[in-house]
């Protein structure tokens, strides 16, 4: 069984001042997070900023991920969408050669129904040659997952894991409690990684482990205590991450760190010098 337990890093996806891929950016990116200890890459994630990125670069960065990863960790690829054909399509489109699983997003603002989604699901996991990873995120897609719903797609052999981003902890664990021995329930939430660990989780598919990987290999493999101290460290940074939007504060860390440049594409917009300096007061 393909492994991705422990920290997935939802890699950012590093650009220059003129907001083209800098390919050497994103190459010292994933040497910094494999040296650290991640347990697995997700390429093209929200975190990737996906949704301002062409088809043809979504190619390119994959291609310079693989090629830079060098057969070091496991690879999922961020592909999914709310028009099923669309995804079927691309699906059937992609090169999927190095790539281990894709991670698919609940279908965003359509708002389907719960025998919807199971119907998009089932369709893409029919398709796809690799393994799924399903991702609830209702605070961008609008539209929770409810557990039964995880539960009932779990079933499919080509479903392995969820990532859940609800927020919801007594929703992961009506996940926990009735999920299939052989499926994963994974953080989408880094904050948490810990509580979710403690009712059956696997990990987490983390954004501030684009910085810190080591912390949370920590996290992610320690005992429960060094787990807790861990997560506890990052209490201050973590709302940051996410104030002004993701990536905008984290990609302004990485920059603090020498890893990649801070640029962003529209409409997102680089940190403010309020939040950028209240990064670099909360930096471990």
């Amino acid at each position: 069984m393909l492994n991705l337990f422990g920290t997935g890093v939802a890699l950012i996806t590093p650009m220059n001042e003129d907001h083209s891929l800098d390919f050497v950016g994103m190459e010292k990116l994933i040497n910094h997070v494999v040296a650290g200890g991640a347990d697995y890459l997700v390429v093209q994630g929200t975190t990737g900023e996906s949704a301002t990125m062409t088809k043809e670069e979504k190619k390119q960065v994959l291609k310079v991920s693989i090629k830079a990863n060098a057969n070091r960790l496991p690879i999922v690829y961020g592909l999914g969408g709310n028009n099923t054909n669309a995804v079927l399509e691309e699906i059937k489109q992609t090169d999927l050669t190095g790539v281990d699983a894709i991670l698919s997003v609940c279908p965003y603002y359509n708002k389907p129904s719960q025998a919807g989604i199971i119907a998009h699901y089932t369709a893409i996991a029919d398709a796809s040659p690799v393994p799924v990873i399903l991702y609830n995120v209702p605070g961008r897609t609008v539209t929770n997952m409810a557990a039964a719903t995880t539960l009932a797609l779990a079933n499919h052999p080509n479903i392995i894991a969820m990532k859940e981003a609800s927020g919801n902890m007594e929703q992961c664990m009506n996940i926990a409690a009735k999920m299939p021995k052989d499926f994963l329930l994974i953080s989408g939430d880094d904050m948490l990684t810990t509580a979710l660990r403690s009712i059956g989780g696997s990990g987490v598919i983390s954004v501030m482990a684009n910085a810190y990987p080591a912390i949370f290999k920590t996290i992610c493999h320690g005992d429960l205590e060094a787990s807790r101290k861990a997560i506890f460290s990052l209490l201050e940074l973590n709302p940051l991450m996410y104030e002004e939007s993701n990536p905008v504060g984290l990609k302004y860390l990485m920059k603090e760190l020498g890893i990649c440049n801070d640029a962003v594409r529209l409409p997102l917009v680089s940190a403010s010098d309020s939040l950028k300096e209240r990064i670099k007061s909360a930096m471990i």
